[in-house]
């Protein structure tokens, strides 16, 4: 009997936090809130002001006096002309190739030679309601590449140089409740970061956060647990901070979730208080009995909700999702997960795609991940900068092990701050085994120098969490340095060190473990079998880069076979764009991939997938079509976990070969256009069968997606394969079609790729923006602003002055009470092609307007928001056309807030071209996104002499 009403209480207990916990949906008191949508966009310029809009130049600048953003920072701005779009956003992956451009960033149009396409500024205006006054408003960005200045109605917020870590600020007194709110960015991406291609612009996510004064700060909470035989020991530690004017007392109570939902463990911390502008860090244990652990196979997902409560009111709610989960690093044996050996199989990756470059939707993170699982990969290494929140989260969801890299070493507070942000961003995540601290400082990677700083960072970076190993990657000079420093030592290419270095190492310094943090590198042409050094291409086979690297097969047989080496990161998982080694322009991407930059397979990822992979596998290459070297040998391999393969040509043997452990098998062919088929045994019988067939001439466009149906939330995607097939349905692994896409219905196609290095085809087909000046403003008084016998077309305005040439103080606004204002604006000879908009400014408190003549506004007031027209192609030509005004004069009380002098600007708005991409190896990838309707999307593709392709599927709502 007693047990029963103890476990009834018990249930009204979780009763009650269940009922807490739903009850966050239905509270304002924590909002985290998307404004991803709906931004202007426009380039601006380092160094000619004009072209800057004038931003900076103010008699009072925004860093002179607060709320004195003026050009395009100001509240008031005109940004009716720029483009509009939506985040996340990379200007460089927009724009075209030259030689000019970085090597190490793929020679797209930016940086210091492309002034005109490397300062890039952002506008949005966002409405804050009455309501939340009183509460604690902050704009987040999750990463802009990069130095970004930030301003909120004029005020200036403040500079980020870092182009990944996210960053915050608190704008509650700078808002104008109930009515509208400007945001304006300027970002530089002049200089680079990296050696790799980084993007350009807001690239990730930006958020609106709304707290009580009362709450946990971003990033205040922090999960670790402890496992013992069928319990886990829970402990947080959460920061709460007081923003309010008064003295606040109050309690935390804090619920574990399981993947259900279901409330598993509780604790209260109570009795607390906070000064005003005070911050504290507390502290809770909670059990949970015979937890689910997350791993790499069963990744398990807890959540811990921690609510704040001031009396009986609700102030502040939190959700923190953490796994359960142990890890170790042993010297002798390895990494250890929740007690189990588990070697680590993991590559390193750049933040790009192709199609979008570093602006990747959130699918697109799941995509990749997945794709990399697939054959075996376990672990993810951030190469070289912390990642998108978003990759992280798929992380978590899908399995992945990861190693969070800071961007830059170093002890001073920029350094350490940056670091510091970056672990209390994303030390909740239990995919994350280990923060890395350095990346190849060759200039001090090997002295003491390089050794005092490791100790510096690693010291620091243990004040913020003890639960993880600190690494570095290091090439070389592992007898000293920082390889003598970190936790686990990182090697990157043990060849640099000679035959015996990672042997050698471990028995000088026997307690520090250690793992291949680069290991493996080679160059592969995705379908491409035959080195061509006039096309840049290298052959997919397995080679060693270069005398100082192993290939892929090498450097996994030196880690699997040492216990002591915890496992290795191969470089890379993806090819990336920039780094085109070992070539230069026109190649434009790299060739170390396992998958190229769509994440179609090169050869090499069959090769793990038979040693890292757990199903079985038989893989030939190369493909069977070498017209015109018939009777030439051809090397083929196999990549298999069988025990043994047998080769057949034409269903002749050639051979029947035993498969070493961690090794493939060769033939040299003589080539014969045919069949070529192999059979895998195991256990002396036959089990498996791959068959390569040489084809015909390709007939027919094949599409397959990657999922039938999207939601329809304007952010999810489909990833589209595009083939060709030849009369009998075989893959034409040769095709080199240019293929055109439509779509109709609820999606857009945002970016296409086909993994090919040296392409420079556009990855994006964009609707082009034209801002055409209004220029040699001339004025000249009249009486009234009923006068209209100069508003013609075609007028002798030698004589006029130029235009507010006079001040428009009081004075003048005394004599004058008309004026004409005549000026021009140039089309191109194509301007019928395009939609012609006309935002005008308003230069008078009343006025009319005529283009070429003719009245397209008569007598309208003056709207301090601006007034749009489309213009009527049929009364503009080519060339030169006027544009006149009657006004009533503009005039200021005071001379530091003058009048606006500016009529505004035209716009022309030509049609994106058609989107196409040439097949390369026979594939290419086409990226759609929902454009928020549900209803069927309808893929449509097509090439001269071809069959065309078509795929449905449908976006449906959430």
């Amino acid at each position: 009997m007693k047990n029963s009403h103890k476990n009834l209480f018990l249930f009204l207990i979780f009763f009650s936090c269940c009922l807490s916990v739903f009850s966050q949906s239905n509270t304002k008191n924590r909002e985290h809130i998307s404004i991803d949508k709906n931004w202007q966009f426009a380039f601006g310029h380092p160094f000619d002001t004009a072209k800057d809009f004038g931003t900076g130049t103010g008699y009072f600048s925004y860093l002179a006096k607060t709320t004195y953003g003026d050009g395009a920072s100001a509240t008031d701005f005109d940004d009716r002309s720029w483009r509009k779009l939506d985040l996340p956003h990379d200007w460089a992956v927009e724009q075209g190739f030259s030689e000019k451009a970085s090597y190490s960033h793929g020679f797209k149009n930016i940086g210091r030679p492309f002034p005109e396409t490397s300062i890039g500024w952002y506008r949005k205006k966002i409405n804050i309601p009455e309501a939340d006054l009183g509460r604690r408003i902050h704009i987040a960005f999750d990463g802009v590449f990069r130095n970004s200045n930030v301003w909120f109605n004029g005020h200036y917020l403040g500079n980020n140089p870092s182009g990944y870590l996210g960053f915050e600020y608190d704008v509650t007194d700078y808002i104008n409740y109930g009515g509208q709110n400007t945001i304006a960015v300027r970002v530089d991406a002049m200089m680079e970061e990296g050696w790799f291609y980084e993007g350009a612009g807001i690239y990730r996510h930006v958020w609106i956060n709304k707290t009580n004064a009362l709450h946990v700060p971003a990033d205040g909470t922090f999960v670790t647990s402890k496992i013992t035989k069928n319990t886990a020991q829970l402990t947080s530690k959460v920061s709460v901070i007081n923003e309010g004017t008064k003295t606040q007392n109050f309690k935390i109570v804090q619920t574990v979730l399981d993947a259900t939902g279901k409330p598993i463990a509780t604790a209260t911390i109570d009795n607390l208080n906070l000064r005003p502008m005070e911050t504290k860090e507390f502290e809770a244990e909670l059990t949970v009995a015979n937890p689910n652990l997350w791993s790499v196979n069963t990744p398990y997902l807890h959540k811990m909700v921690t609510n704040i409560y001031s009396g009986t009111a609700l102030t502040d709610t939190q959700t923190t999702t953490f796994g359960i989960r142990s890890l170790r690093f042993d010297a002798n044996e390895g990494f250890f997960l929740n007690g189990k050996h588990i070697k680590i199989k993991g590559t390193n990756n750049h933040q790009d795609h192709a199609g979008v470059g570093a602006a990747m939707p959130d699918g697109l993170q799941d995509f990749r991940i997945s794709t990399l699982k697939s054959f075996g990969s376990n672990a993810y290494r951030c190469s070289h900068n912390p990642p998108t929140p978003e990759l992280l989260d798929a992380c978590d969801r899908l399995g992945m092990l990861v190693i969070d890299e800071t961007r830059s070493m170093g002890i001073t507070n920029t350094q350490l701050g940056e670091l510091k942000r970056m672990m209390l961003r994303d030390r909740n995540h239990p995919s994350i085994i280990s923060w890395s601290i350095a990346n190849e400082e060759w200039g001090v990677e090997g002295n003491i120098i390089g050794a005092r700083m490791a100790r510096t960072m690693q010291d620091y970076a243990k004040t913020i969490d003890t639960t993880r190993g600190i690494t570095a990657g290091i090439s070389g000079n592992w007898d000293n340095g920082i390889a003598t420093a970190v936790d686990v030592v990182g090697y990157n290419y043990i060849k640099h060190g000679g035959k015996e270095t990672t042997d050698k190492h471990h028995r000088e310094f026997p307690n520090l473990a250690s793992w291949g943090t680069e290991e493996g590198s080679t160059f592969a042409t995705r379908g491409i079998y035959f080195e061509d050094n006039q096309k840049m291409y290298k052959p997919a086979y397995d080679m060693p880069q270069s005398p100082n690297a192993h290939s892929i097969e090498q450097g996994w047989k030196h880690y699997d076979s040492r216990a002591y080496l915890g496992g290795m990161f191969i470089w890379t998982g993806f090819d990336y764009r920039g780094e085109p080694t070992p070539y230069v322009w026109p190649a434009t991407g790299s060739y170390f991939g396992m998958l190229d930059q769509c994440g179609f397979y090169k050869d090499d990822a069959w090769y793990l997938k038979s040693w890292w992979g757990s199903e079985p596998v038989l893989h030939l290459l190369p493909h069977w079509n070498w017209k015109g070297k018939e009777n030439q040998p051809i090397d083929v391999w196999a990549y298999s976990n069988c025990d043994a393969v047998e080769l057949f040509q034409n269903k002749k043997s050639l051979g029947k070969k035993t498969m070493e452990k961690n090794g493939h098998l060769e033939w040299k062919v003589n080539y014969q256009a045919g069949t070529l088929e192999a059979i895998g045994y195991k256990n002396g019988k036959k089990f498996l069968t791959e068959t390569i067939k040489t084809t015909s001439d390709a007939v027919t466009i094949g599409l397959q997606s990657n999922t039938k149906t999207i939601q329809a939330n304007a952010t999810d995607i489909a990833i589209m394969t595009v083939d060709t097939k030849d009369k009998s349905g075989l893959f034409v692994p040769t095709s080199e079609n240019e293929v055109s896409f439509t779509i109709s219905g609820p999606a857009k196609i945002i970016g296409v790729g086909n993994g090919k290095p040296t392409s420079v085809e556009p990855d994006q087909f964009l609707e082009t923006i034209t801002v055409v000046p209004i220029s040699n403003l001339k004025e000249k008084i009249v009486n009234s602003i009923a006068e209209a016998t100069e508003t013609d077309d075609n007028l002798d305005i030698s004589n006029w002055d130029n235009a507010f040439k006079d001040s428009r103080d009081t004075i003048f606004a005394k004599k004058v009470k008309a004026i004409i204002y005549r000026a021009h604006f140039d089309l191109p000879e194509n301007f019928n092609q395009a939609k012609i908009n006309f935002s005008y400014n308003p230069i008078g408190k009343s006025q009319s307007i005529y283009i070429n003549g003719k009245q397209i506004a008569n007598n309208i007031p003056e709207n301090k928001n601006g007034d749009s027209f489309i213009l009527d192609k049929a009364n503009l030509r080519a060339g030169k056309n006027s544009i006149v005004i009657v006004a009533e004069p503009l005039t200021y009380k005071y001379s530091w807030n003058p009048v606006n002098t500016s009529p505004g600007t035209i716009q022309l708005i030509a049609a994106a071209p058609i989107c196409k991409r040439t097949l390369f190896s026979g594939l290419a990838q086409v990226i759609l996104q929902s454009t928020g309707e549900a209803g069927e999307i309808v893929l449509t593709a097509t090439s001269n002499g071809l069959k065309k392709g078509e795929i449905k599927i449908n976006a449906t709502k959430p």
